[in-house]
């Protein structure tokens, strides 16, 4: 740190150190660095590397069984320099939302479920005092929510959050978190969620917010390339350490250190030319681009593709006009989809596009619609409780948010265990025997076993609920968003654990993601859904080099790239 970056830092981290209340490990080893008025930097590494206890460490807030055991946080604030981790809690309190906020990563754990979204911005300053009056307030209610890309007007702001999509919901937690007009922000994985459009609309608010009002910005993130579009500096953190640290632009184009050229090797891109994860199971030529990953058909030369989608005869599940509607809002016209073994289908659109929809009515996890879901040529109820227990066996689906779809009170082992259980498959050695090769398939490692969520980072949150799908061998598996969680280098291995799945089982996948970088590495088909319909569906190539449609071109379009 210079003098002169000290003097203009608006919140200056000095050799933090935190370890665990339990044994007294030391987590974090003296970090240090330093934020900019009207600049962001981007604290990146893989999941569990110390990145989110560092942020949530600059508002004096500290996960559970951790505790600090050193350093200093020095907030600037219009009253002077304040210590915040030697303050009271009351006024560390008065800080958080107001002179510094935080954006979660999951947008459903920030926001309250029965109280209407416009109150929640409204809640937020009227606790900071912010704005002369309620009249002031509400005009900055209807402000923020267009400086977020979002609806201004009442009839937006009274609706809940589950009204909203994955994609809105973070928009509003943005929303709320630059009500005030902070001076600090940190913003941990705040579009993890979000389709491409709007992930790049997020991107330039945040953006352009920082730099208008001169907020210092902490962005925590496993995503080099939306690092490439927002970061001015750049730290790159290894098991509690700073490894390095520098411009955007020299870490990101000419990095130091090995392991961030680790990281940027496993980023996924359009043209599929980085071979990311490790794949065991296949030789060198299914290695870049997943088309050739696809088990050869009976008469079919090995490592040839086919082109043609599959037929419905054919399909091992198959989704035939479905429509699905709440009031007058269709949320899915007419949808025909079809899977065959072996093969995954990248499922792809904007929030709110009804993707998530469409792969819970295949699931059975929404019954409300018309039309049919069939199972190797059965037609199956539409509601998995009036499905057999070996159709519930057979697809599988795998949650977007891995904080909510895992029971806190359950150990990880005990959480996977659960569909054997349901299923009465073995003895209890047995379920156990195939809990912990599902834990080593998922790259997570048996000593998880009988830890819980919340001692488990995002990232491997996200693998045990991975493992608990897999761990009942299905024929389908539906996957909500699996990688969006994760750190690149995660992303990978999952990512190449699924196609080496797909090689050994012939298992079919349906991938619902926002993520078009992925598309190469993991899909054989793409099928692209706006507004409850299919624009363009077919071979992943073929849709990705000469899309059909204006939607398709313009969500290629908005994909950040290194």
């Amino acid at each position: 740190m210079t003098d002169e970056s000290q003097a203009d830092a608006v919140l200056t981290v000095r050799d933090l150190r935190i370890s665990t209340t339990a044994h007294g490990t030391e987590i974090l080893h003296g970090v240090s660095f330093e934020l900019q008025p009207g600049k962001i930097l981007s604290l990146v590494g893989e999941s569990g590397s110390g990145k989110t206890t560092a942020g949530l460490a600059c508002m004096g807030h500290f996960r559970r069984g951790l505790s600090l055991s050193g350093g200093e946080v020095r907030l600037e604030t219009p009253e002077g320099p304040a210590d915040v981790l030697t303050m009271s809690e009351p006024a560390r309190r008065g800080l958080r939302g107001g002179s510094i906020s935080y954006v979660p990563q999951d947008p459903a754990l920030s926001l309250n479920p029965a109280i209407r979204v416009g109150e929640q911005i409204l809640e937020v300053m009227r606790v900071h005092g912010f704005g002369a009056d309620e009249h002031e307030r509400g005009k900055r209610v209807a402000e923020v929510l267009a400086e977020v890309g979002l609806p201004g007007d009442r009839n937006y702001q009274r609706r809940f959050p589950h009204q909203l999509s994955g994609g809105q919901q973070q928009r509003i937690g943005i929303a709320m978190a630059f009500a005030c007009r902070p001076s600090v922000i940190v913003l941990d994985e705040p579009t993890t969620g979000l389709d491409v459009t709007t992930q790049a609309l997020v991107l330039e608010t945040i953006d352009t917010l920082t730099r208008r009002h001169d907020v210092a910005g902490l962005y925590i993130t496993h995503d080099l390339a939306v690092v490439a579009e927002v970061a001015d500096e750049v730290v790159v953190m290894l098991g509690g350490d700073i490894v390095e640290r520098g411009r955007a632009r020299d870490v990101l184009y000419s990095p130091t250190h090995s392991y961030t050229r680790k990281l940027l090797r496993a980023v996924p891109d359009l043209a599929g030319r980085n071979h990311i994860g490790t794949v065991d199971a296949v030789t060198d030529e299914h290695a870049v681009v997943v088309e050739n990953s696809r088990p050869a058909a009976v008469g079919e030369p090995a490592g040839s593709v086919s082109t043609t989608a599959p037929e419905t005869d054919d399909a091992v599940v198959c989704a035939e006009d479905i429509s699905l509607s709440y009031g007058s809002n269709r949320v899915l016209d007419g949808v025909t989809l079809s899977l065959a073994p072996g093969e995954s289908t990248m499922l792809l659109g904007e929030s709110g596009s009804g993707k998530t929809t469409l792969s819970q009515c295949i699931a059975g996890l929404n019954a409300g619609f018309t039309g049919r879901v069939r199972l190797a040529g059965e037609t199956l109820k539409n509601g998995t409780r009036q499905r057999t227990q070996d159709d519930r066996r057979r697809i599988q689906y795998v949650f977007q948010s891995p904080f909510s779809s895992l029971n806190p009170r359950r150990t990880i082992g005990e959480s996977i265990a659960v569909p054997l259980e349901m299923n009465s498959a073995g003895t209890r050695a047995e379920r156990r025997a195939k809990t912990l090769e599902a834990l080593d398939q998922v790259r997570l490692g048996r000593q998880f076993v009988d830890r819980r969520p919340g001692e488990l980072s995002g990232g491997e949150r996200q693998r045990a609920a991975i493992a608990r799908a897999l761990v009942n061998t299905p024929s389908v598996l539906v996957c909500d968003e699996v990688t969006s969680a994760l750190d690149v280098s995660v992303q990978a291995s999952i990512v190449d654990l699924l196609r080496t799945l797909q090689v050994e089982t012939g298992m079919a996948m349906l991938f619902v993601t926002h993520n078009i970088a992925l598309a190469r590495h993991i899909s054989q088909r793409l099928a692209v859904l706006q507004k409850g319909k299919i624009v363009d569906n077919g071979p992943t190539a073929e849709v990705l080099d000469n899309p059909r449609h204006e939607y398709t071109r313009e969500l290629l379009d908005n994909v950040p790239t290194i």
